[in-house]
């Protein structure tokens, strides 16, 4: 899938890509675990495997993540329930992604995710699904 930069971002925060979740893939540090939260999850609607093995915590971070291999999944939106920091470098983001794999019903995905900041840089490091 590709995006213009005036388009709608698909992390669905009503800015337009270029000015919310373009910047970080362009290379724009995160200003808080929402924010990369927000980043990956475009960047899985728009196959940016590169992005996501860059944001994921190295300690965590799978040797392989290649989208093109799963079958087609069609995203249909992100709500941020909780984002909080639980430490100066520290923070959970609960969400809640919504998506379609083929021709199946909607599937909601419902997560809290754990994130740190290296560097200070924020990196996913992993999450319980609820």
């Amino acid at each position: 899938m590709t995006i213009g930069e005036r388009d709608a971002c698909p992390c669905g925060s009503g800015k337009p890509y270029g000015g919310c979740c373009g910047r970080l893939h362009d290379g724009f540090i995160a200003d808080s675990a929402e924010a990369l939260m927000r980043s990956r999850y475009s960047a899985y609607v728009l196959g940016r495997d590169d992005y996501l093995r860059e944001t994921w915590h190295p300690r965590t971070r799978p040797d392989r993540l290649d989208l093109d291999d799963k079958p087609a999944t069609r995203w249909l939106g992100l709500s941020i329930r909780d984002h909080r920091m639980t430490g100066d470098d520290t923070a959970i983001v609960e969400f809640v992604a919504r998506y379609k794999v083929g021709g199946g019903s909607a599937v909601r995905l419902h997560e809290t995710s754990r994130f740190v900041r290296d560097g200070g840089r924020w990196f996913y490091v992993d999450g319980d699904i609820r």
